[in-house]
């Protein structure tokens, strides 16, 4: 049996119950992502990993949006 997972919603998503946000999770020392309209698929990342994507990502390894 899996343990209830604590969700936070993203300070980006905006407020109510919008189905367009990203929730993140801590569990196990590692960071937990998904998003709130496919709440079956999961990321789970170490915070390392995380960093490195971030930093990736304000570098604009991954190009523009």
């Amino acid at each position: 049996m899996t343990k209830d997972i604590a969700w936070q919603k993203s300070s980006f998503s905006g407020g109510g119950d919008s189905s367009n946000c990203v929730e993140l999770a801590v569990t196990d020392g590692r960071i937990r992502l998904r998003e709130s309209d496919d709440p079956g698929t999961e990321l789970a990342v170490t915070p390392a990993q995380l960093g490195r994507l971030l930093g990736g990502v304000k570098g604009g390894q991954f190009g523009e949006a």
